[in-house]
């Protein structure tokens, strides 16, 4: 059996610097676990003295496995410039251990230079030496390998003899460290990289150069000592691969732009030519598919090459492609695992064969195909497709370490690809909820004219719970409301929900603003102590409710913690409303004022969410400037209006939700307004009955004078005889005829069963049979009872 020969450097503080593929075979350590330790740390025992003295002998190492290693060793001292020994290149054979004799003989001392120099030739590592004059003296058997020539051809050429070495950068790196040592005689140890000569394919090499002084300290020579590096280099160069992918892969939400990323860092370093191709699942908002059948159909999203254009593609971008059973990446899914594919195997070669049937546009640009790996894109245990690597001009074929390198870009991005599928889910999941929640059409009334614009916010927080609302009230009345859930989500947008069900419900009852606030506070308090719904509390919610009045023209509104609305006189300039802030909902046990103005016809309110005006990048006394300005755009109609505000004043990309609310007031003159002051005595029943029956004929309303007859009567009645004074009637002629009876009393009344031989009782049973709808709401002084008959349109 071939006996294995050891070669190892040495410095002068005793630390390993070189470490040959031979050593490796012997000890069992490979380079890395070896190079820059102490050399003491790998002896099983102290060294004989006679071996330290005489530089040769046989010690005691510890191999890697713990057994007990025997070596017979020579050291050559590498002198430094003032010539002590800088360090050793130390060769070693296996042999027992056996005693060295007390003096050696005349036949061992002259043995002693022979076993060293077979030892030296017989190297794994690739030493040399030049001369003075850059002229090769010397050669061991790997050096000659390495030339690829034996050792008579290259002594006496010169190194950079243009049939020895190429001139590229290699040769030219080993020239200028050669002369340095020629120079100064100060050793030199550098890495080089580049492509071999013979087969193209890359390599490393670590070089050691040290000066060679003859007997007056002269540097006659340089030794040469170069260990093949190749698999250290490319294992420095995975990882930082593996480095800059974890930065470069998944900087955005978006799963095209996440396989996008894979391909940008794969190509050109890794491969030639990669394709990402994704489940049809995975870019909706499905969950996954069932099990696969045995064709598996992907999706191209992502493909790049070394060639603009890529022109190795089969798949267009965005098309599907059925892959059979058996191909790679078939396998690839099925096993879990990545598949490798090499050049003369049958099925690679098949796959080829059957790229260039389908397009044989690309056939050059794929000539020269020879390794592929298809690693799956597993994530959280499901599958979302594969990501296809290939070499086609770099020489080198994909090894298992490349395999796993594939493996490990291929599960990052799969991540970044889930995390951007889940966000994309819950996005869409969220918007569907929120716009289910938000009003589809604004009901119609007279109140005011409104248009509104809800914008969601693009950033990677998700949906915000933003709401408006249009709410029609008693009277011809009308309740404009907006809302802000502060986060992002789907639980913000449910609490949203939760919300403004709650002020329809509350605004229904007929409260004014600020009490209803006062109510919306105290049930965002009651869900926040409910034992599943902590994030009201740390969500929280403001809130702006206004009522506006068309008969009075007052508005009245409350705010919780809410921005001001601005208002627009007709032929005036925006400015904002001064509202008392109060708190934001869920505080809890502070109180909420109400303000008051009377608008002239036609003034335009603006109510909106913080998100129109606030923003970390912008000044919000700026933003609030270009909002006023932007509404005093004139003659416009309000869907201008909108749009001129969100271009005034909102960043290209906002950073929150945008919810903008216009309204244009209108006003019932006294043509459409009738009232009269009624005397708490039954007897003046009769007599209001028939006022309201005239002034419905001055409207050409006597097709409705015998149900409000009936009303008039019924509701008069109930005031004489259970409310208090002052009594009063009002008809309001709008898109409805309204009948309101208001009196002092505060009690409201309610609907109840009569008997049969009830005498009474009936009144708002058949109010409610013969109207269109009827309620009752509190007022400052008392109460108002109210029934809606509905009217042919004008």
């Amino acid at each position: 059996m071939k006996q294995v020969a050891a070669a190892v450097i040495i410095d002068a503080r005793g630390m390993v610097t070189g470490w040959s593929e031979g050593a490796r075979r012997l000890t069992g350590y490979a380079a890395e676990a070896v190079v820059g330790r102490p050399a003491a740390e790998l002896l099983a025992e102290d060294p004989p003295p006679t071996a330290m003295a005489e530089q040769a002998g046989v010690i005691a190492l510890r191999h890697r496995d713990g057994h007990r290693l025997a070596l017979t060793v020579s050291a050559c001292p590498v002198p430094g410039e003032d010539g002590e020994a800088r360090g050793f290149v130390v060769t070693a054979l296996p042999g027992p251990a056996v005693t060295a004799p007390a003096a050696p003989g005349p036949a061992a001392a002259a043995q002693e230079p022979a076993s060293l120099e077979r030892a030296i030739r017989q190297a794994s590592v690739s030493m040399s030496a030049l001369d003075a004059n850059e002229r090769y003296t010397w050669l061991n058997d790997a050096a000659c390998a390495v030339m690829g020539t034996d050792e008579q051809a290259l002594v006496g050429k010169f190194y950079a003899d243009r049939n020895i070495v190429p001139d590229d950068k290699i040769s030219q790196g080993f020239l200028t460290n050669l002369r340095e040592v020629l120079r100064t005689g100060v050793p030199v140890r550098y890495e080089t990289f580049g492509k071999d000569a013979d087969d193209g394919r890359e390599r490393a090499w670590s070089l050691e150069m040290w000066p060679v002084r003859d007997d007056l300290g002269a540097v006659v020579q340089v030794g040469i000592a170069a260990f093949d590096s190749s698999e250290q280099h490319w294992a420095r160069r995975r990882l930082a691969l593996l480095n800059e992918a974890a930065a470069a892969i998944g900087t955005t939400l978006d799963v095209v732009r996440t396989a996008e990323e894979l391909v940008e860092i794969a190509v050109p370093r890794f491969a030639d030519f990669v394709s990402v191709d994704l489940l049809d699942w995975v870019l909706g908002a499905d969950e996954p598919a069932g099990a696969q059948a045995d064709e598996v159909v992907l999706r191209r999203v992502a493909h790049g090459s070394v060639t603009e254009g890529t022109p190795e593609a089969v798949v267009p971008l965005g098309a599907k492609d059925t892959y059979l059973p058996f191909t790679a990446p078939v396998r690839a899914i099925a096993e879990g695992r990545a598949v490798i594919g090499r050049a003369g195997e049958r099925a690679f070669d098949d796959w080829v064969a059957e790229r260039n049937s389908r397009e044989p546009v690309g056939r050059p640009y794929r000539k020269g195909v020879h390794s592929m790996v298809t690693a799956p894109l597993r994530a959280r245990g499901t599958t979302l497709g594969v990501a296809v690597f290939l070499r086609i001009g770099c020489p080198d074929p994909y090894t298992q370490d490349d395999v796993v390198l594939a493996e490990e870009l291929a599960s990052r991005a799969a991540v970044c690809v889930d995390n951007a599928r889940r966000f994309a889910r819950e996005r869409t999941t969220a918007l569907a909820l929120q716009h289910s929640l938000l009003p589809r059409g604004l009901p119609g009334q007279a109140a005011v004219e409104v248009a509104h614009r809800y914008l969601p916010c693009g950033s990677v927080a998700g949906i915000g719970g933003d709401w408006f609302d249009v709410i029609p009230l008693s009277g011809s009345r009308v309740a404009l409301c907006v809302g802000d859930v502060v986060g992002h989500g789907i639980q913000s947008s449910a609490t949203m929900g939760r919300l403004r069900t709650a002020v329809r419900t509350l605004a229904d009852v007929d409260l004014p603003p600020d009490e209803l606030l006062t109510h919306l506070d105290d049930l965002v308090t009651h869900l926040a102590d409910e034992e599943d719904s902590d994030e009201v509390a740390e969500l929280g919610a403001t809130c702006l409710y206004a009522v506006y009045d068309p008969v009075s023209r007052r508005l009245t509104l409350a705010s919780a913690g809410h921005p001001p609305p601005a208002v627009v006189p007709p032929g005036g300039a925006a400015e904002l409303i001064e509202v008392t802030a109060g708190p934001p909902l869920g505080v809890g046990g502070l109180p909420f004022e109400a303000t008051e103005l009377t608008l002239p016809e036609g003034s335009l309110l603006a109510l909106y969410t913080d998100g129109l005006i606030e923003d970390r990048d912008r000044d919000i006394d700026h933003a609030i400037a270009e909002l006023c300005r932007a509404l005093d755009l004139p003659g416009a109609s309000l869907d201008a209006v909108c749009d001129a505000v969100l271009k005034a004043v909102l960043p290209e990309q906002p950073g929150d939700d945008v919810a903008l609310l216009l309204a244009r007031t209108h006003a019932l003159g006294t043509g459409r307004v009738a009232t009269w002051d009624v005397p708490p005595d039954p007897a003046h029943v009769a007599v209001t009955r028939q006022a309201a029956v005239e002034q419905l004929a001055a409207w050409g309303l006597e097709e409705e004078a015998f149900v409000t007859e009936l009303v008039v009567s019924e509701l008069v009645t109930n005031a004489i005889r259970y409310g208090e004074p002052p009594i009063q009637l009002r008809l309001i002629r709008d898109r409805a005829l309204i009948v309101e009876v208001s009196d002092g009393c505060s009690t409201s009344p309610h609907l109840r069963r009569a008997h049969v031989y009830d005498e009474g009782g009936r009144g708002l049973l058949l109010v409610a049979q013969l109207t269109q709808r009827w309620g009752s709401r509190q007022t400052g002084t008392g109460k108002t009872i109210w029934a809606e008959q509905p009217l042919p349109a004008e």
